[in-house]
């Protein structure tokens, strides 16, 4: 286990923001300028990722966590890292090895001579954004340490609950070629990231970009300003809440879900928790396109990074080697969006 960021001496767990102690919600246009500043410094070192780090930092900002699900060497761990810098989020990363127990994540109670007892040593869980590299490659316990922690904000060890801090975000990474010494991400671990992310390799001008920047900076490292802090981003996740979604385009995200329950290729369609998750992200899309309402396209645009991990497909169609995303594609075309005046704007 390999963890970045970390010190001897680990800070007591944070306690829980009452509402109180949120910030204000920003504006849109303050979100939006913003969330554009944090790509275009993330831009500076991370090449041709502009679409995909668009839908992370819009899954951030619905207050979500994120999958990147691609072959290696295509800079995820560095999109990581540079989106958790330009945020101003304090950031850890944890090397998934199959030998990785709960305790390297959540943290352990250490006896302490001195006085006697026993203290809680926080792990890299409690910090603002945590890379899980490979998450892939560690074993299903301590897979399931993330899911209190992702979906509670909080761990519990020895019986005593820990609060995590705000904001709190998982980053991890999944190979999906290589299955030797590997854990598939069982169901309920995967609906718990509100996106799952493919890459894809850059084009020729890309790399030929990727080349040239590496050689002009001489050195390995890549640094990324800072653009916002911890309690901006709050700030920005409030704005986002601000705004509200019509009816129809509500339904709309309803009646995709539910078309992927009933497609014939599949066993086990998208949750509610999927058709939340859609709605989420297009909204938080929204907001960083510069609008106040939701239209058809941006829940088109997330349909398969939000839909995609959600399904369980049949056997036959894995025999035919069928992807999930192109059932998510395919029910994209085939379900009627909003016909109203304001959705199709």
């Amino acid at each position: 286990m390999a963890t970045d960021d970390a010190s001897a001496t680990e800070p007591t767990p944070a306690p829980a923001i009452t509402a109180a102690e949120l910030p204000s919600a920003l504006p849109v246009a303050e979100v939006a300028a913003l969330g554009h500043a944090v790509l275009d410094e993330v831009g500076t070192v991370v090449v041709g990722m502009r679409e995909p780090l668009e839908v992370a930092l819009a899954a951030v900002l619905a207050g979500g966590h994120v999958l990147f699900e691609d072959v290696p060497g295509l800079g995820k761990t560095l999109a990581a890292r540079s989106l958790a810098h330009a945020l101003g989020l304090d950031f850890r990363r944890v090397q998934c090895t199959p030998d990785l127990l709960p305790s390297d994540l959540t943290g352990s109670s250490v006896f302490d001579p001195a006085t006697a007892t026993f203290a809680f040593r926080p792990g890299p869980v409690f910090t603002g954004l945590l890379l899980a590299d490979e998450i892939n490659r560690t074993a299903p316990k301590t897979q399931s340490a993330l899911l209190e922690a992702m979906a509670e904000r909080q761990v519990t060890v020895d019986g005593r609950t820990y609060r995590l801090e705000r904001p709190f975000h998982v980053v991890a990474t999944s190979n999906p070629v290589e299955y030797e010494g590997t854990y598939p991400l069982p169901e309920a671990q995967l609906d718990r990231f509100m996106v799952r992310l493919a890459v894809g390799y850059p084009e020729h001008a890309a790399e030929v970009d990727v080349l040239s920047r590496r050689l002009s900076r001489r050195q390995e490292q890549a640094d990324v300003q800072q653009v916002v802090d911890a309690a901006t981003l709050l700030a920005m996740q409030a704005g986002v809440e601000a705004v509200a979604v019509d009816d129809d385009v509500l339904a709309y995200c309803v009646d995709l879900a539910a078309a992927t329950r009933a497609h014939a290729s599949v066993e086990v369609g998208a949750s509610p928790r999927g058709s939340q998750a859609l709605v989420l992200v297009a909204r938080a899309l929204a907001v960083l396109r510069g609008r106040d309402f939701v239209t058809p396209d941006d829940v088109k645009a997330v349909g398969v990074a939000a839909l995609a991990h959600r399904l369980s497909l049949n056997p036959q169609a894995w025999a035919t080697g069928l992807a999930p995303q192109r059932v998510v594609a395919e029910v994209l075309r085939a379900v009627p969006g909003p016909t109203t005046a304001r959705a199709a704007r």
